[in-house]
């Protein structure tokens, strides 16, 4: 079976299902090895980022999904019902973001690092499928430990969680207060500047003994 024809079938089973397709599915489907098959995926995806195409293939961790170009959100939003779609408030933007670098994380945990309550944050983004139980943590009361779902990876364009930026270094100053290293550095490198711009080092005077002879 030759590639176009292999990429047809993929392309077929990707817009009928209209789902995340695992990669075992489409190896069972096609009789293809996974190698195969994440191949032929890159090169569609090339394809598709390439050409003036409206859709797109997405990769959710070991998952893969034909979906519309985000270019053509503005066009499509208008369409489908407004209530839909997911309104994160700054609070259940802090929550999901403790959770996302933090996956099995417990309610106390979240509380511990906002300082206030996150209850309603963590039911809203329960009801937009956004997170998921993870689990009870092994302690007393055996509390409920949460994790991101492959929804939130979509809605923020990830194909797994290794791609979240960086979080920058940050350590304790002498009144416990958070401190961050980086912003530390800058301030010590431009102190050290002004110190070596400043300095003046005064040369030695050369006095010649010869002058009054």
């Amino acid at each position: 079976m030759d590639y176009r024809k292999q990429q047809g079938i993929i392309e077929s089973i990707l817009f009928a299902a209209g789902r995340q397709v695992e990669v075992r599915e489409l190896m069972s489907a096609t009789e293809l090895g996974q190698d195969e098959i994440n191949s032929i995926m890159e090169i569609m995806k090339n394809e598709y980022s390439n050409e003036n195409r409206g859709i797109d293939i997405i990769k959710v961790n070991d998952a893969y999904q034909l979906c519309a170009k985000k270019e053509n959100y503005e066009y499509i939003y208008p369409i489908f019902d407004k209530r839909n779609k997911p309104n994160l408030s700054p609070a259940a933007l802090e929550v999901i973001s403790i959770i996302a670098y933090n996956p099995k994380i417990t309610r106390a945990e979240i509380e511990a690092i906002r300082g206030v309550g996150s209850d309603g944050s963590i039911y809203k983004l329960l009801e937009y499928e956004l997170i998921q139980e993870a689990g009870r943590l092994d302690a007393p009361g055996r509390p409920t430990m949460y994790e991101t779902t492959p929804k939130f990876l979509k809605m923020f364009g990830l194909s797994n969680l290794d791609e979240l930026p960086e979080l920058p270094r940050y350590k304790l100053d002498e009144n416990q207060q958070i401190v961050i290293d980086e912003y530390i550095d800058g301030q010590e490198n431009s102190t050290n500047r002004e110190v070596e711009e400043n300095t003046s080092i005064e040369k030695p005077e050369v006095i010649d003994e010869n002058a009054n002879n």
